[in-house]
């Protein structure tokens, strides 16, 4: 439903009296009768044609006057006879169809009006900010720990031993171990663990030489595998392919990805 049907544009009553050259007591008592008579018919609405209304005369008293809608006028309008009932219907016409061009045109809005804008304005700018800096937010939340982690990484250049790596996922450097073997990364020969060959050559691990001494005094060497930062950096992005994340990114709430073996 429009506007204009909501709200029907409409003429006083005095300036229509005037319009028709007539005294405004003889033209509401005409319409006092029209109202009675469209009263009679129930499917038939008063207000659709007059509307009753109070005004103040020039004696500071209220007087009763009508708003005539579009349809009231026609109805004016045919009880008028010869050029009176012309001219008024030329110029009735003329008028409402000068309101409703009016409804068609752009409102100049008043100094108030502008204002309420701006702010309705600026308010929908900020909280389209507030918006994307809320995702902004959550979305630095969220890279974060990763940034931590392999800012960790970049920021040192020793070996480490896989012991040291497996702590940052809550594992024993054994679980750690085990778990890089059964994805196919590592296996163990003479007490050593070594990359498979797709892995090799790569400057993910170092081999340090180790003097040991048995329990019967021999001397003897053993081969430890330790990782580079390089290697280390790799398995952070292999096992977060495989859903293994070290415990700074795992959520809280989520149950371990691992068994921890001690």
């Amino acid at each position: 439903m429009s506007d204009l049907t909501k709200v029907p544009h409409v003429l006083d009553s005095r300036e229509v009296a005037k319009m028709v050259g007539m005294r405004h007591a003889d033209l509401m008592r005409n319409i006092s009768h029209y109202v009675d008579v469209i009263s009679t018919n129930a499917k038939l609405r008063s207000l659709d044609f007059f509307i009753e209304r109070d005004y103040i005369d020039k004696k500071g008293e209220s007087r009763k006057r009508y708003d005539i809608t579009k349809k009231g006028c026609e109805m004016v309008a045919n009880k008028l006879t010869g050029e009176k009932g012309i001219l008024f219907t030329a110029e009735y016409v003329e008028r409402f169809n000068q309101m409703e061009e009016a409804d068609r045109q752009p409102k100049e809005l008043t100094g108030r009006e502008l204002m309420a804008k701006a702010l309705l304005e600026a308010q929908a700018v900020l909280a389209e900010k507030d918006t994307t800096i809320a995702k902004q937010t959550q979305l630095i939340g969220e890279l974060k720990p990763k940034a931590d982690y392999t800012d960790r990484i970049l920021q040192s250049k020793s070996l480490v031993t896989i012991t040291q790596i497996a702590k940052d996922y809550g594992m024993s450097g054994a679980a750690m171990n085990e778990k890089l073997h059964e994805l196919g990364v590592i296996y163990k020969l003479g007490g050593q663990w070594l990359l498979y060959s797709k892995y090799q050559a790569k400057g993910y691990t170092h081999s340090e030489t180790v003097d040991i001494t048995h329990r019967d005094g021999r001397g003897d060497v053993k081969m430890n595998t330790k990782w580079t930062q390089k290697g280390r950096l790799f398995l952070y992005e292999f096992l977060k392919k495989h859903g293994i994340l070290p415990v700074i990114e795992q959520d809280r709430d989520e149950k371990p990805l691992l068994t921890i073996v001690g």
